[in-house]
């Protein structure tokens, strides 16, 4: 008697393992395949990352979603990063639905199954390789350096002394903070004014706006000149300061430490990215955002 209630203890603690882990009744052996089983992929992305992905406040949330009730639907989101995510899930026959974490959440890793994988501009660097894997870069961007327009800045030498905004946990600040960014040396263009002070903030969108609503313990702000060309389009009177200053490989990236294996996901994503890459997909996708192609990489 003692052994069949032993054995039916350990039934139990095995079903609430599972269900607490999304997979009550799973058969999934991996997570491309619980993915296909749930029928939607959970994509992480940055709400406020104009125009790479950010809310469509215009749109409505479908009554038939699949989507859990604390992720976004493809109706609630809108942006280049958004699209790409689209493209996955529309490839692997399932929904597509959105996470929005913090970015320092994001980079950090082991995302306790919290949702499936990034898709939001993240740059492969070595260290961010450590925690998470990544796919074929899907596009590539410049990183720069913007003012206010009508700045006394006109060179990044000007700015020695004073202090620059960027996103934390992002390239841009370890890049102005003078660490290794983990990128090759080809794709390095400048090093930071000397003496400068970091303000971070929650990202790097959050720069701009806070020097356009009059904010003053900053000088500048880094980030991607995509983000600049949007600031400008929106109205914001900022202007880039000279040229790139390093130029990022972004990739889709999955975590390490996830609970079901993520090599069939990553394997199956790369070949979607490389068909978009091959049947023009992606730059038509690079050209309605940016009206540029930015999928090609930098010679």
């Amino acid at each position: 008697m003692k052994k069949l209630l032993t054995m039916a203890s350990l039934l139990v603690v095995a079903s609430l393992m599972l269900t607490a882990c999304g997979g009550g009744g799973s058969t999934a052996t991996d997570l491309l395949g619980a993915i296909k089983e749930r029928g939607y992929i959970l994509i992480s992305t940055d709400p406020n990352y104009e125009p790479q992905s950010f809310l469509n406040t215009e749109g409505s949330r479908p009554s038939d979603t699949k989507c859990p009730s604390d992720a976004l639907t493809t109706a609630e989101m809108q942006g280049f990063d958004v699209d790409v995510a689209i493209a996955v899930g529309d490839a692997l026959g399932v929904e597509t639905c959105f996470a929005t974490p913090g970015w320092d959440t994001l980079t950090a890793g082991n995302w306790a199954d919290k949702w499936d994988m990034s898709v939001g501009s993240m740059t492969i660097t070595t260290d961010r390789q450590k925690v998470l894997d990544f796919s074929v870069p899907y596009y590539y961007t410049p990183a720069v350096v913007a003012v206010l327009a009508d700045s006394e800045y006109q060179t990044l030498e000007d700015l020695a002394g004073q202090a620059i905004c960027a996103g934390v946990s992002t390239t841009y600040e370890s890049w102005l903070n003078g660490a290794d960014i983990g990128l090759p040396a080809s794709s390095i263009y400048a090093k930071p004014p000397s003496g400068i002070t970091v303000v971070p903030l929650e990202s790097d969108q959050e720069c701009a706006q806070a020097l356009a609503a009059g904010r003053t313990d900053f000088a500048a702000y880094s980030t991607s000149a995509t983000v600049v060309n949007a600031n400008i389009a929106a109205g914001i009177s900022v202007r880039q300061l000279g040229s790139a200053v390093y130029s990022e490989d972004l990739a889709a990236a999955f975590d390490k430490s996830s609970t079901l294996p993520t090599a069939s996901l990553i394997a199956e994503v790369n070949k979607i990215f490389e068909k978009m890459h091959g049947d023009g997909t992606l730059t038509a996708i690079s050209t309605k955002w940016f009206s540029e192609d930015l999928t090609q990489a930098p010679k």
